[in-house]
């Protein structure tokens, strides 16, 4: 079967646009040998657990894509085990509307975001809902994140990849600069706690 992540999601009709962009022999070789890119590793873990954000898309039934972004503590997805996420859902604006699309198709497709280092992780799953009083919830709580829970997410991983960086801006959090500031200061010899 090959690469999972290009089995599931190359079409005949991205099949035939990269034969017409002349990359298709590339991508076809993807798909050859061994399944590979449906179980995580630890590069992959751990860029996960760095993660305090990620995008979540899911298709309606009326077939209308959606993309919601769900945030929390660095380290709130959860890796438990190689091929299971999970994470706490947090109550946002009550809309439910990846709650409600993923009621009659439980497919997602995630992408998380190490923007300061340009690398993106796709990853394709089936959706399942823990609810408050599962004993699994207890697995995806952050005892130090005081947000109202509403129930546990948990992401059945079918599939990842690794994107090209070549079009992703890097942008950086107050921590990220901070820690790049206090870098810069000691190579000149300043003391940061000084200043």
């Amino acid at each position: 079967m090959g690469h999972r992540y290009a089995k599931l999601m190359f079409s005949p009709a991205a099949k035939a646009l990269q034969s017409q962009g002349r990359s298709r022999d590339t991508y076809a070789r993807m798909e050859q040998g061994e399944d590979y890119n449906y179980l995580l590793s630890d590069k992959e873990a751990q860029f996960i657990r760095q993660r305090d954000s990620l995008y979540m898309a899911s298709v309606s039934e009326s077939g209308w894509p959606y993309v919601q972004h769900r945030g929390g503590p660095q380290g709130f997805i959860k890796v438990l085990d190689a091929a299971t996420l999970g994470f706490a859902d947090y109550r946002g604006n009550r809309q439910y509307i990846s709650a409600g699309n993923v009621q009659s198709n439980n497919r997602v497709s995630l992408f998380l975001m190490d923007y300061p280092n340009r690398r993106r992780l796709k990853v394709a799953g089936r959706l399942e809902f823990v609810d408050p009083d599962d004993a699994r919830l207890q697995a995806l709580l952050d005892p130090n994140y005081r947000a109202r829970i509403e129930r546990g997410v948990l992401i059945h991983i079918a599939a990842f990849d690794w994107n090209c960086p070549q079009h992703i801006t890097p942008r950086y959090t107050d921590a990220d600069i901070d820690r790049m500031v206090e870098q810069r200061l000691r190579e000149l010899g300043v003391d940061p706690n000084q200043q």
